[in-house]
């Protein structure tokens, strides 16, 4: 099969509605190895949707500790028990990550406890390692070499941008992150940069559309994201054959669409552009 990415959710941001796209996540396929990156809710229909056998999940890494990146963590390492997974899971990410891991053993605990004895499941708990991951960090995944740096995705600390590269291919996703200088250098030639992006001037509709927040919530998307503009200008400065907008904001207003988005990066990135949408398999 060949190297490639799957947005499996698009979304930025935790809330759904009707017909909304679902929160972050994706699927990267590079030199036969499948790594899921972020899981936000939905991460498992998104799988199954696309032929993933959930039996054979392997890998995972989780970019920050925002909930549209790892609310289905737990259930979709639970429902792949549930689907016949016996073999180990690793899980790479943030160090905040063990404490909701041991919060979500004890949520299941009886149902855990119970399908391990009237069902024969082998034991849950340990078929999952959680491996810290932090800025700077390099991690041989099989044929994939995964390298980070931090992200600016304020208020958070631990928030990473990922580089998975091999031999011949490299894929850079951006992660939640404000527009970040070191990036363009991280991501310099990679075949494919998968950048959260924003519209600007649809952020105040998106504020008023929410309505259970203050202004906090606008000067949290403007001083922790990244319009689309300037996601096109990292990707120019980093000379990358192909740029992918995710964790698109806003991504389910009627009054804009994929015209805005490529309007916006028209000025500063002349290659291949993928306005993402969920289920969007991208060719790396």
């Amino acid at each position: 099969m060949s190297d490639h990415v799957i947005l499996l959710g698009t979304k930025g941001g935790p809330a759904i509605r009707h017909g909304s796209p679902m929160p972050t996540s994706s699927l990267l396929r590079l030199s036969g190895q499948n790594i899921v990156v972020d899981c936000g809710l939905g991460v498992t229909r998104g799988l199954v949707d696309q032929g993933f056998h959930l039996k054979d999940l392997g890998l995972i890494v989780i970019t920050h500790l925002h909930s549209d990146h790892y609310l289905e963590l737990g259930p979709l390492l639970h429902t792949a028990w549930t689907a016949g997974l016996k073999t180990p899971v690793q899980i790479h990410g943030p160090t905040g990550l063990r404490r909701y891991w041991e919060g979500f053993l004890v949520s299941m605990a009886e149902d855990i406890a119970t399908r391990i004895e009237d069902e024969g499941r082998p034991d849950f708990a340990a078929l999952v390692t959680l491996k810290p991951l932090m800025a700077g960090d390099t991690v041989t995944l099989g044929p994939i070499t995964l390298d980070t740096i931090a992200s600016l995705h304020p208020p958070l600390l631990e928030s990473l941008s990922l580089r998975f590269r091999t031999a011949h291919k490299t894929v850079v996703f951006s992660g939640d992150t404000a527009p970040n200088p070191a990036l363009a250098l991280f991501a310099a030639g990679a075949d494919l940069l998968i950048h959260e992006a924003m519209l600007d001037e649809a952020l105040i509709p998106l504020a008023a559309r929410v309505g259970n927040g203050d202004g906090r919530l606008l000067l949290h998307l403007r001083r922790s994201h990244t319009a689309a503009g300037d996601a096109a200008q990292t990707a120019t400065e980093a000379g990358v054959k192909a740029l992918a907008l995710h964790h698109l904001i806003p991504c389910d207003d009627p009054d804009y669409d994929e015209r805005d988005w490529r309007e916006a990066v028209a000025p500063f990135f002349g290659g291949t552009l993928y306005v993402g949408k969920d289920g969007m398999k991208i060719p790396v």
